[in-house]
């Protein structure tokens, strides 16, 4: 018992995890660590199959939305072809490109 009082020893909890820090006051040393309890995600399986389906689904849905962009990518890019095409008909062709060293 005399150990004791001549090692003063408390506990901390940490604010964020919850773990529980166990620090002797004359070292100011880290004697013993408790990890904080292990928060459930799920109450139950119901509600973890739930989540699952639910996640299944949306990586469902994101994998048809994908699909649909790809089979429009042509079109798409014919489309910005076929506008690229029409503004450079339009502009005039000034010749041969200003150079830098053409300047001098």
């Amino acid at each position: 018992m005399a150990k004791s009082h001549s090692n003063p020893t408390f506990d901390i909890t940490c604010p964020d995890c919850g773990a529980i820090l166990k620090i002797d006051a004359s070292s100011r040393a880290i004697v013993a660590h408790t990890p904080a309890p292990r928060k459930r995600t799920f109450e139950d399986f119901d509600q973890a199959t739930r989540a699952l389906r639910e996640a299944e689904e949306r990586k469902e849905a994101l994998f048809r939305q994908a699909v649909d962009l790809e089979k429009n990518k042509e079109d798409v890019f014919n489309k910005r072809f076929a506008e690229a095409v029409k503004k450079a008909q339009e502009t005039p062709d000034t010749g041969k490109p200003l150079r830098e060293f053409d300047l001098d």
